[in-house]
């Protein structure tokens, strides 16, 4: 499960590995994203990082004052779907 690999990003090598993931995800299983053109991806990511404070508060997660490697996947997962 792609979400299941978010949570494995700690390092610049698991973020390459998990874009391999996010690609090959769209590749086989792309109508099941909300978010298929770059178009619309683009505007998901920018909407979502605007947004993220309440997602990692929701999630019992702290709020990142800088960005890691898991919050770039995690902004690059939430554009698949963020509407």
């Amino acid at each position: 499960m792609l979400h299941n690999k978010v949570e494995e990003v700690k390092s610049r090598e698991d973020l390459i590995k998990f874009l391999l993931h996010l690609r090959k995800d769209l590749q086989t299983k792309g109508n099941a994203w909300e978010n298929i053109t770059l178009k619309d991806y683009l505007e998901a990511m920018e909407a979502w990082v605007e947004d993220m404070d309440g997602y990692y508060l929701n999630t019992n997660q702290p709020i990142p004052k800088q960005p890691s490697w898991k919050t770039i996947a995690d902004i690059l997962y939430a554009a698949t779907m963020y509407e």
